[in-house]
């Protein structure tokens, strides 16, 4: 590890000498990657000198074990041990920043909502979740726009909904949120009291640059039509609402949430290429290691990732099998401490697989 280290610093040095240079300044595209990676490496080179420092110290240190002064011997062995633990933190940050980056973490994400099992109740609760998500991202400085949303029967809640998210490494904090959402409580219209559960599939996609997928405009079929309210009245007089049908693989999208055919029809456009981008990347990492080990349990689609019980007011992540007793805080966007531990977890199995690889 300390070899790589040693070469990912000296690249870094290299990178500041490049960065003061007149040719490189002069060029902005070049700058700009030079500065990019110059940046992606300083946390690394920050964390591994700041061990080097420590480490220094410690020899040092040693020394001091050595004087005939009883108080100084007992202050350098206590320090000493503070050291030792500090470069131990540090050794095992170094290794977490060692391992390999997710390329889509500092990208925007769609988070797309469905409500599953549960009919009504799903859709409520479906609703629940955007509103959580959405005051999350609010607490992050994250923006948050509606993309397409398809209201239940009585208005109250989606039967889908999709929302882009805006910000600085949305999708490494929200990566994990995909996957089936359980609630447990007594609906409204329930009296008798009993307890129901419901489903709702969220989805998190990478947003996709133009660059990243193709789309051959002659593999599109596009629908326009008139958009619709919840009861099938029509709130449009013009048909506005565009329908999306990539035919290569059969994916549809759907957008009606602007007045406009034009802004409906881009929106489309960028939710089709974030699930193309997805599908690609399934394929290509289930043709690199068939057990995908790197993927064990981070939001398989049909996996039931998280239950929300209301009588209890408790919540249990079944993948880290984390459990927490306050839902309505949860509920009001406050999830930084579950993701914080999700990715706690996901961090150790990556290394448990570096090393035993």
């Amino acid at each position: 590890m300390f070899g790589k280290l040693k070469e990912i610093e000296k690249r870094y040095d290299e990178l500041e000498s490049l960065l003061s240079d007149p040719d490189v300044i002069s060029n902005y595209s070049v700058y700009q990657t030079y500065a990019k990676e110059h940046s992606d490496l300083t946390d690394i080179i920050e964390t591994y000198r700041d061990y080097i420092r420590t480490q220094s110290e410690r020899e040092d240190n040693q020394v001091l074990l050595r004087e005939s002064d009883d108080d100084l011997r007992e202050m350098a062995k206590e320090e000493n041990a503070l050291l030792k633990e500090k470069a131990r933190a540090l050794e095992e940050q170094l290794k977490i920043l060692l391992l390999p980056r997710d390329q889509n973490d500092e990208k925007n994400v769609f988070v797309e909502i469905r409500a599953g099992t549960g009919g009504e109740e799903a859709a409520l609760f479906a609703n629940d979740l955007f509103r959580m998500y959405a005051m999350y991202a609010q607490s992050r400085g994250w923006r948050v726009e509606l993309v397409s949303a398809s209201l239940s029967t009585t208005g109250d809640g989606f039967k889908e909904v999709i929302a882009l998210v805006e910000g600085q490494g949305a999708y490494s904090m929200l990566k994990y949120e995909s996957g089936v959402h359980r609630v447990q409580r007594v609906p409204v219209t329930e009296t008798q009291g009993r307890i129901h559960t419901s489903a709702v599939t969220v989805a998190v996609l990478p947003e996709a640059e133009d660059v990243e997928v193709t789309i051959d405009p002659n593999d599109l079929r596009i629908d326009v039509f008139r958009s619709t309210g919840h009861g099938g009245q029509s709130v449009n007089t013009t048909d506005s609402a565009v329908r999306i049908t990539h035919m290569p693989t059969g994916l549809v999208v759907t957008c009606q949430d602007e007045k406009s055919q034009h802004k409906n029809k881009a929106k489309a456009l960028k939710v089709l290429r974030a699930r193309l981008y997805d599908q690609m990347q399934h394929e290509q990492q289930a043709a690199i290691s068939e057990t995908r080990k790197q993927q064990v349990g981070s939001g398989d689609r049909s996996q039931r990732i998280r239950t929300y019980n209301f009588p209890q007011g408790r919540v249990t992540d079944h993948r880290i099998g984390l459990t927490v007793y306050n839902l309505s805080e949860i509920l009001d966007g406050n999830i930084q401490y579950i993701i914080d531990t999700l990715v706690a977890h996901f961090q150790a199995e990556a290394l448990h697989v570096s090393a035993e690889s």
